[in-house]
């Protein structure tokens, strides 16, 4: 870390991660554009140096013609990555479920300011997710479900699908346009007719303010990590960087190259996670069907906002957890198959990444969870914002207070209402600052490459008649004992139903008036079709996983691993009264 004078520098994960919509953004979020809103918020009253929703949709639906739908998505996106208080973000939610009209929710929402020049350089990284016609043409940039197997670990890491957790691809962003970023900073009057820094721009200490939503730093292999423009406020590297005291700024080319100097990688991102991070052994191994399981995380080193949990390849397992390890961390999800998920912490995000065949029930996602390339996945979860891509067959059952996010590639999607609960989960969701209402899961927004709209008939709400809550089949300490919030009526309703059919299935069974030997029959083939529907359905893996394994003499000395059980070894007769509630591993 001896780049930029002893300065080391490296890209902010989450405004990628979380930022960046998986999308190609419009043609009115290009450089150009965004130049002219640059001089635009510096010369109108209200705009600088906060930005308002009524002068951002202003400029957005009246200067850049987006849709007002796509421009609160900026907004509340962005709003989202601020970090607010848990007690702000109950509050928030209380005051929008209080908005009876279009009119007070927009009202609601003329309340909510952003930093101006932090938003500037939030809309610019949007083309992170750009296609290029170059790179779309030799395929490795097309967007498809399903893409080829990667050749390689490197190749699977670095997959340009998926650009939001690549590290690297953060770096090579900024190394190539900090330019541009910076000219987003400069005033106007420094600016060339075609927009353009010259010569002598000059940049203020407080405008690069802004540069610190997207890097950070440490001295001297510090591990204090800082904003940048708190760097920049010690003597040494003002020098360094091109600082006048008698302007009180910074000129442009000097400060360029000094940043360029001090960029490394992110030394809490994915890489170096995969190749260092604490890794976490398994209760059990899968023998002989596919390679083993890894988790690596750095949730033991990284600062708040970079710690991360790597799932990848879990295989005809069952993983449960609820520990501190997960609270805060963003998780990947990537490549499981016919696997049982149970992630029972506050976390700060997710993402499920080409994952097949396997039920992932979440806690609380205070910003958002990303569903991407999945094929027939049954996710369960309560979060700050949902977006699904690329994904076919696959229900998704939430309660979120943003609409969900469906972007291109969609395919027989079901959206239900968040149906299950867990002890703790009013706690984690009053942590994270998830009420629950209101609640958008039913209202989804279709956003399409370039202004295009995907398939409208790519997804469906799920029908009542087809509902059934889901059981978290784990011992836990708390007070929570039912969904937050109930269920939609509806859906109550037909739970009624199908509660009142068992009830009348067993009193017709009592008034039946069967002799001993006649409910010993009836018994056992009520239970040999029950194991034939389990077989049938797949949901024989689910229950037989649950079943604590026999002790052995295998070390589990590693106090970090998580559950995992499979269901090879478990005999055909098991019997489902022997299945209860298992104690989740802390």
């Amino acid at each position: 870390m001896d780049q930029g004078g002893g300065v080391a520098l490296w890209p902010r994960m989450e405004p990628f991660l979380l930022g960046a919509l998986q999308v190609a953004p419009p043609t009115k979020l290009s450089l150009h554009y965004l130049r002219k809103m640059a001089a635009y918020v510096r010369s109108r009253e209200g705009c600088f140096p906060m930005l308002g929703w009524l002068m951002w949709r202003h400029i957005a639906c009246g200067k850049l013609q987006l849709p007002e739908d796509l421009a609160w998505l900026y907004f509340e996106t962005f709003d989202l990555l601020a970090g607010h208080p848990a007690e702000e973000r109950l509050e928030w939610a209380e005051n929008l479920s209080q908005c009876p009209s279009p009119r007070e929710l927009d009202r609601q929402r003329s309340k909510l300011c952003v930093d101006t020049l932090q938003f500037l350089l939030f809309l610019y990284i949007q083309q992170l997710n750009r296609v290029s016609l170059r790179t779309s043409l030799i395929g490795e940039e097309w967007p498809s479900p399903r893409s080829r197997s990667p050749s390689s670990d490197r190749e699977a890491k670095t997959s340009s699908q998926n650009k939001n957790w690549d590290d690297q691809a953060h770096l090579s962003f900024l190394q190539t346009h900090l330019c541009e970023l910076l000219e987003l900073l400069v005033e106007p009057g420094q600016l060339s007719g075609s927009g353009q820094a010259v010569k002598d721009s000059q940049v203020s200490l407080e405008a690069l303010q802004g540069l610190s939503l997207l890097l950070e730093g440490s001295v001297s292999r510090g591990r204090t990590v800082h904003p940048i423009h708190k760097l920049l406020s010690r003597a040494p590297f003002q020098t360094q960087a091109g600082y006048s005291k008698f302007s009180r700024s910074f000129s442009l080319h000097p400060l360029l190259a000094w940043l360029r100097q001090a960029l490394v990688p992110n030394p809490f991102g994915m890489s170096t996670c995969l190749r260092s991070g604490k890794k976490l052994a398994w209760a059990q191994q899968v023998e002989g069907a596919m390679k083993r399981a890894k988790i690596a995380r750095n949730t033991h080193m990284a600062p708040p906002g970079s710690k991360m949990v790597l799932m990848s390849q879990v295989f005809r397992q069952t993983l449960a957890k609820d520990s501190d390890k997960l609270a805060g961390a963003n998780v990947k999800i990537h490549r499981c198959s016919d696997a049982f998920i149970y992630l029972l912490s506050p976390l700060r995000s997710v993402s499920l990444d080409k994952c097949r065949n396997s039920t992932v029930v979440l806690g609380p996602i205070e910003t958002s969870i990303h569903i991407q390339s999945c094929e027939n996945v049954k996710v369960v979860c309560v979060a700050g914002r949902l977006a699904i891509g690329s994904s076919s067959y696959c229900t998704i059952h939430a309660l979120t207070p943003t609409r969900p996010l469906l972007l291109p590639g969609n395919t027989a999607l079901t959206l239900g209402p968040f149906h299950t609960h867990y002890p703790s989960l009013e706690d984690h969701m009053a942590s994270v600052g998830l009420a629950v209402v209101p609640n958008a899961w039913d209202q989804p927004l279709l956003v399409g490459v370039e202004g295009t709209i995907p398939d409208p008939g790519s997804y469906r709400l799920l029908p009542p008649t087809e509902f059934c809550p889901l059981v978290v089949p784990f011992r836990m300490e708390g007070d929570t004992c039912e969904v937050p919030g109930g269920l939609p009526s509806l859906y109550q309703k037909a739970h009624e139903e199908r509660e009142k059919s068992v009830q009348d299935w067993q009193k017709m069974v009592k008034d039946a008036h069967l002799n001993k030997e006649q409910r010993r029959q009836f018994q056992a083939l009520v239970e040999q079709k029950f194991h034939e529907w389990l077989l049938e359905s797949g949901h024989r893996q689910e229950l037989d996983s649950l079943i604590p394994p026999c002790i052995t003499s295998q070390d589990h000395s590693d106090s970090d691993s998580l559950e995992a059980r499979t269901n090879d070894t478990r005999q055909e007769g098991t019997s489902i009264r022997e299945v209860g509630q298992t104690r989740l591993p802390c």
